[in-house]
């Protein structure tokens, strides 16, 4: 059954507003759990998210600042991130306290209870326990406003700590006058070098009391200007009982200036009416998608929702239009606002078409400040906070947004220059692209992350394929078109899975349930479903519509239980299908593209009733800055977005009885349950017009398999070339495989498998008799230097085995980045192994590396020893190296643990042990977890 979307064109009244429909929010949704929300108070895509603080620790579950598990609040601060994986912002914390102060978090924190907290849209309070204080929040779009009431008379206090959360760079507070200071705070977290710029006004003059900086000058109360990387102060006032301070705070990503002018959003000190304000703001939102449903839980989890999708993209420019760009210079913007926090890698699969419906004009200006950022920075943004590019996550997925925005028509950006933005994120030789443009493909050898980063790249090509053809860029649209068949080399035709590939040929051991470094966040289950560019393509690759739906069968039915290491980010599994994580967001409507609609009806009434909860923990993975809500938003409505870039929706039964959707001033679409029918594509887009060259381009022909048993070898090793059959030919004999030895300038026919005996590189390709070849592939095989053998104790954790004990031996030095699968991982325990020379040898040089990466556990050994011995029995010390490296260094070193004999030594067998740093320390980020030592080659002289 198909259901109807039927287009009414009216002018909107203001009766459309005053719904009232922030009475249904709850900003509690998603603070527990993994969901990683704060509760706080802002305004539509406002610049201030003014909320409590209940965790300053950096832990996972406190990216947005508060856990719902929590019973102390360390203070309020002005900016939040919702629902991230990582952790940043909390700036500008003020915490009131009464008696005498304290500039220790620990004693100017205070308990606090739910019962005595609320939140709703615009608005937070909470009583903190400790001293009686009740505190009231609601904010403008660049100014938070504090309401202390004190239920007890003496000594009030308003702590400023600058040192809260992440690390503080540069810190300055000048005084204005006893009722204004003027604060910087430059910081790094995520976001490399963020500049904020805050003036803050109390209702009445308050004293300084207490300073804490590391100033070289001794600071005092009567000073005017603190400055330093340790920097809080305390400021009191007198109060009786039931007095009341407010405290304004505007924010600005360019100066004081920029700040002061900003504060001019609230003017006197009326609370009632900027908390009214607010909500205004937030009914005329939430309008924009109206339900009818009589259910309070589900209207709390529906507009809560539709609210958590408005919370970011911020606003990040001053009133006057001046903006911090990415050269971290101050530019104004003309035309257009500019905006930041892009959580592109989450957001271009649902949040962004989201708003290509009811946001068409935020939709232009985000991309304009992507156009900005490409001008200003060099690049489109990938994953953008505070004007600084994080690189998190993968693909370059600002093209999406940008040609789902051309395919429907939307207006108000330069179409050329955003073409122009796209290709040239496409034509970078960084994160793999090099490679991939090379081959068609990105192999563990070349880059971590391999599988995800070669299918997400096909997928923004054809974004750029389409971009072209609505430009007619003929050339450009073929060879992107071209491009984005890449997933067709890293799938297995046999095996019906995305695969890694290693040195030419399938990565070994193969578990499709594993999540490991070849995959972000998640693991081939995950990944072997996103072709959204070419899904009659993936079909046909499984076999078929019958085929590719037992797949998906096969999927959503098998053991919910994934294996490798644990990923946090994978969870809410139906099967193997992980509604916790983004990769899976578009699998569900799958179903629909073979016929099975009641399928894809069926899952998705089960998602949108089990996954999605009126409760702290209503959200079964990361908010991940609003697609998890996105999702819910259009599923509820019956549609969603498989591949942004195509003006059309995939659709399914609505969840609710009728929905009208606000398109903008002067245009409502209905979406009403009742009605049957052949659906609309679009609502009230123009499609463009497809150009005649549009099926001018070709189907690719996949690179061959190079298949032996190893990378490395003793004596000699065979080589084969593999490859799978291709429907599209007519004539499979005319498909054959062409290889050629270290650089010679012919390629020969493959035949059979060769013997090789010395370290070789072969190159191979496959050419039918009548179209393009395949690209090129290349693999090499190295002779090992010695036949040396290894014994290890100890025992490495099966997601980083280097391709078994031999990895050790076999001449081939890991590099810095030990996600491509060249080292030995052991967590939690030494390493000890010995070595077998085979015979008796002079020894003079011992040699081993090892690599830190403290971010990810893992950390140099304490120290080195070598031993010998002739007989495997009996060792004798031969050398001891203690490590030098800082622990807390974050730079990945890879560092030599190398031990020169005094004299000569004769020996047949060396033992090496390597020490594990042991417990995390408590400066950690994992803080009481076990330790790994990366072990990559051993050479002994």
């Amino acid at each position: 059954m198909k259901f109807q979307l039927t287009s009414l064109f009216l002018l909107i009244s203001i009766s459309t507003y005053g719904q009232n429909l922030l009475q249904h929010v709850n900003p509690m949704i998603g603070t527990g759990g993994h969901g990683h929300t704060y509760p706080g108070a802002t305004v539509p895509f406002g610049m201030v998210q003014l909320s409590p603080d209940t965790r300053i620790d950096g832990s996972w579950d406190g990216c947005s600042g508060y856990h719902y598990d929590d019973n102390t609040i360390y203070g309020f601060s002005h900016t939040h991130l919702n629902g991230t994986g990582c952790t940043d912002y909390g700036d500008i914390m003020l915490m009131p306290t009464m008696g005498e102060p304290t500039l220790n978090p620990k004693e100017y924190s205070s308990t606090f209870s739910h019962a005595k907290e609320k939140a709703t849209a615009g608005f937070y309070s909470v009583k903190l326990d400790k001293h009686n204080i009740d505190v009231a929040l609601t904010s403008s779009t660049r100014v938070g406003f504090h309401q202390y009431t004190f239920n007890n008379s003496g000594k009030a206090n308003i702590i400023l700590d600058l040192n809260h959360r992440d690390k503080l760079l540069q810190g300055e507070v000048r005084i204005v006058n006893s009722k204004t200071i003027e604060i910087l705070r430059r910081s790094e977290a995520w976001a490399k070098d963020q500049y904020v710029f805050a003036r803050i006004e109390f209702s009445q003059p308050m004293q300084i009391n207490k300073i804490r900086n590391n100033n070289a000058a001794q600071a005092t109360s009567t000073d005017k200007l603190f400055t330093g990387t340790q920097l809080a102060l305390s400021f009191s006032k007198s109060v009786s009982k039931g007095d009341k301070i407010w405290v304004k705070v505007a924010l600005s990503p360019t100066g004081h200036e920029g700040a002061k002018l900003n504060m001019g959003e609230i003017s006197g000190w009326n609370f009632n009416k900027v908390k009214e304000d607010a909500e205004k703001l937030w009914d005329q939102q939430l309008a924009k998608i109206q339900i009818t449903e009589t259910n309070t839980d589900k209207l709390a989890i529906f507009y809560t929702a539709l609210y958590h999708t408005m919370v970011q993209p911020n606003i990040a420019q001053d009133i006057d239009g001046k903006y911090r760009g990415r050269d971290n210079k101050i530019h104004k913007a003309e035309g257009f606002d500019y905006y930041s926090v892009f959580s592109l890698w989450d957001t271009f699969r649902g949040a962004h078409p989201l708003y290509t419906l009811i946001e068409k004009k935020r939709t232009t200006d985000f991309i304009n400040t992507f156009l900005k950022q490409y001008e200003q920075g060099g690049r489109l943004p990938v994953w953008e906070l505070a004007s600084n590019e994080t690189d998190c996550m993968i693909g370059y997925h600002s093209v999406s947004v940008m040609a789902d925005a051309m395919a429907k028509g939307i207006k108000g950006f330069d179409y050329e220059k955003a073409f122009e933005a796209a290709k040239h994120s496409a034509m970078l030789d960084h994160l793999g692209l090099e490679a991939y443009k090379r081959q068609g493909f990105i192999s563990m050898d070349d880059e971590h992350e391999s599988v995800s980063k070669t299918v997400e790249y096909a997928y923004d090509d054809w974004c750029i394929a389409q971009m072209a053809l609505i430009l007619n860029k003929k050339d450009d649209y073929d060879y992107f078109m071209k491009r984005s068949q890449s997933w067709k080399n890293v799938f297995d035709w046999n095996t019906g899975f995305m695969r890694p590939k290693k040195n030419g040929g399938w990565d070994k051991p193969f578990d499709p349930r594993e999540v490991n470094n070849n995959f972000t966040e998640g693991n081939s289950w995950h990944y072997s479903f996103f072709v959204p560019q070419d899904i009659p393509g993936m079909i046909e690759a499984y076999g078929g519509a019958e085929k590719f739906e037992a797949k998906l069968d096969e999927m959503f039915n098998s053991e919910s239980k994934t294996t490798g290491r644990e990923q946090v980010d994978v969870t809410g599994l139906i099967g193997q299908y992980a509604h916790g994580n983004e990769p899976s967001h578009h699998m569900t409507y799958l179903y629909n593209y073979i016929g099975k609609p009641e399928k894809t009806a069926n899952r998705i009434n089960y998602i949108l009733n089990e996954f999605y909860k009126n409760t702290p923990d209503g959200l079964i993975g990361n908010e991940d800055c609003g697609q998890m809500s996105a999702w819910y938003v259009l599923s509820s409505m019956g549609i969603y977005a498989v591949t942004p870039g195509k003006a059309g929706w995939s659709t399914t039964e609505p969840y609710f009885k009728t929905i009208k959707v606000q398109l903008n001033e002067n245009k409502v679409d209905y979406i009403d349950k009742t009605r049957t029918g052949d659906y609309l594509q679009y609502f009230g887009l123009e499609e463009f017009q497809k150009k005649p060259h549009q099926d001018s381009w070709q189907p690719i022909i996949p690179v061959p398999v190079i298949e032996a048993k190893s990378k490395s070898f003793k004596e000699k090793i065979e080589i084969s070339i593999l490859y799978n059959k291709l429907d599209f030919l007519d004539d499979q004999k005319s498909l054959k495989a062409y290889y050629r030895m270290d650089n010679n300038k012919t390629f020969q026919l493959y035949e059979k498998p060769f013997i090789i005996d010395e370290t070789s590189k072969i190159e191979a390709y496959l050419a039918p008799d009548f179209m393009a070849t395949s690209d090129t592939i290349s693999a090499t095989f190295f002779k090992k230097p010695n036949n040396y053998s290894i014994d290890i104790k100890s025992k490495y954790n099966p997601q980083y085995h280097a391709g078994g004990a031999e990895g050790l031996l076999d001449g081939i030095n890991g590099t810095t980045n030990w996600r491509k699968g060249d080292w030995q991982g052991y967590q939690g325990q030494d390493f000890e192994a010995t070595v077998d020379l085979q015979s008796e040898k002079t020894i003079t040089e011992c040699n081993s590396t090892f690599l830190q990466d403290s971010r990810s556990w893992i950390l140099m050994p304490t120290k080195v020893e070598y031993y010998v011995s002739t007989d495997n029995v009996n060792f004798t010390l031969a050398g001891t190296i203690d490590n030098t490296l800082d622990p807390a260094e974050t730079e990945n070193t890879v560092t030599n643990f190398g031990v020169k004999l005094n004299s000569a030594i004769k020996a047949k067998y060396v033992k090496i042990k390597a020490y594990n740093y042991g417990k995390l320390p408590e400066w950690h980020q994992g803080a009481g977890g076990d330790a790994f030592i990366f072990i990559d080659e051993i050479t002994i002289k």
